[in-house]
């Protein structure tokens, strides 16, 4: 056995937001907005290859970005693939980790109104490469992320 693994996992988070539609989902549309809630508190600025961003949110754009968390350099390279305003986002990405390639995932986030708010549900697919603890990090890092963005949501002034 040489320590090489692979690990499949799918997860689903959802979360109730008493905003709109159109502002939960302008929320994930503009760097602005996500540089906002997309921080998972204890990031540090890359350097190098993992520091060049780049955000283009259309179907067949690319997002690109890093970012460095105890001492570990991470990488992330998205490509959309749907996008329908206040309704779903679909991406593919791969994660970097010190420019190892530890994940590979699917993205799915979807809004629907529900009463004076938003239900939003987010599925991720991965395929998580040599760390047996890489599903519960993502699905914790991702969770982080769905809790900052209430944060953010409650800070805005309604649309």
């Amino acid at each position: 056995m040489n320590g090489r693994s692979v690990i499949h996992d799918t997860f689903t988070l959802e979360r109730s937001y008493l905003a709109t539609p159109a502002r939960v989902f302008a929320a994930f549309a503009t760097p602005e907005a996500r540089s906002k809630w997309g921080d998972l508190g204890d990031m540090e600025e890359p350097e190098g290859e993992a520091a060049v961003a780049e955000f283009d949110f259309r179907v067949g754009g690319r997002d690109r970005g890093g970012f460095k968390r105890y001492g570990t350099t991470y990488r992330v390279d998205r490509r959309y693939y749907d996008i329908v305003a206040e309704q779903r986002i679909i991406y593919a990405y791969e994660m970097y980790a010190d420019d190892a390639r530890i994940s590979v995932s699917v993205a799915t986030i979807e809004f629907a109104e529900k009463g004076d708010g938003t239900a939003l549900a987010w599925t991720e697919q991965g395929v998580y490469l040599d760390g047996d603890q890489a599903p519960a990090l993502r699905r914790e890092g991702t969770e982080i992320l769905v809790d900052n963005l209430t944060g953010y949501l409650n800070s805005q002034a309604p649309l």
